[in-house]
């Protein structure tokens, strides 16, 4: 498949709504500013960097060809100059990838990544992870890998910090997570420029492998992910949305599936790579849907 390559292309152009909202919201919660601050004097870049060298094989275009080439072209379409170094780690029964570093990126993914997902779905995965340096957010990325750790370190600081979390600003940071996950899947698409292929690459987030991807089963999740899109969230307790959103580690693939069909169905993905000079284009500022705002829950407090 002959992909577009996507010179100058701007992380804006393709950003989600739920995440530039959240991420006003995270800036001015209180303590934001002290926390980045304490995670600088903490070395916290260094020690994350120091834990992928010293416990995950390094990929280099010798050892693992394929996965080494996934990320070149991925860096090219997405228009990323700096290549981040890529590291396997061991499996874990399910799909995994992370991205650390802020001045010097690094990109991790799992046994599992490279054994269940083909070439093309590589490039959606690790699309996923490049945009993360491409958006320049990845100081508030870093921060939420970190948060367990930070908080328990922070707690009996005499700064008041610990209180800070607990009030709020480890909710905002998780949400606006969450809310990032939608811009990442749609660089993701960008990457391998074909739904399909993002498809099959979050149902095998979800844990289902290639053996069970029948025509049947990827038509009924369609299904579902456009019918969970179209519920109208807003009378969902307040209190579910705050423990779904801090459960980090759940995929929320069926949810995420849903918002990345309707941004193909309003036209603006093929919009998107339709424009010839991606350094002149204006962005286009997208609603937030009135059924699914509810979700963003801290853009109300």
């Amino acid at each position: 498949m002959q992909r577009k390559i996507l010179t100058g292309l701007n992380s804006q152009t393709y950003e989600h709504p739920f995440d530039r909202k959240a991420l006003a919201s995270l800036q001015k919660m209180p303590g934001v500013s002290l926390l980045l601050k304490k995670i600088n004097e903490y070395g916290i870049d260094r020690l994350l960097r120091i834990q992928s060298l010293g416990s995950s094989i390094k990929v280099t275009p010798r050892n693992f060809p394929q996965l080494h080439q996934a990320l070149v072209e991925t860096c090219e379409i997405l228009d990323v100059n700096l290549l981040p170094e890529l590291y396997l780690f061991r499996a874990t029964g399910h799909i995994e990838s992370y991205i650390v570093g802020v001045e010097k990126p690094l990109i991790s993914i799992n046994l599992d990544a490279m054994e269940w997902l083909d070439k093309d779905e590589l490039l959606y995965i690790l699309g996923h992870e490049v945009a993360r340096i491409k958006s320049q957010h990845m100081v508030y990325h870093q921060m939420a890998f970190v948060m367990p750790t930070l908080k328990n370190l922070l707690s009996s600081t005499t700064l008041g910090v610990g209180g800070l979390v607990a009030s709020g600003m480890e909710l905002a940071l998780y949400n606006w997570q969450m809310m990032a996950r939608f811009t990442a899947d749609r660089a993701g698409l960008l990457a391998c420029q074909d739904i399909d292929v993002a498809t099959t690459t979050l149902i095998k987030i979800a844990g289902l492998p290639e053996e069970y991807l029948t025509t049947a089963v990827i038509e009924d999740f369609l299904t579902q992910a456009r019918e969970f899109a179209s519920q109208n969230l807003d009378t969902a307790d307040r209190v579910t949305k705050i423990l779904s959103y801090t459960e980090s580690a759940l995929p929320w693939v069926v949810m995420r599936t849903g918002e990345l069909l309707k941004w193909i169905d309003s036209g603006d993905y093929d919009n998107l790579l339709q424009q010839k000079n991606f350094n002149t284009a204006e962005q286009k500022q997208e609603n937030i849907p009135e059924e699914t705002e509810g979700w963003n829950f801290l853009t109300s407090w």
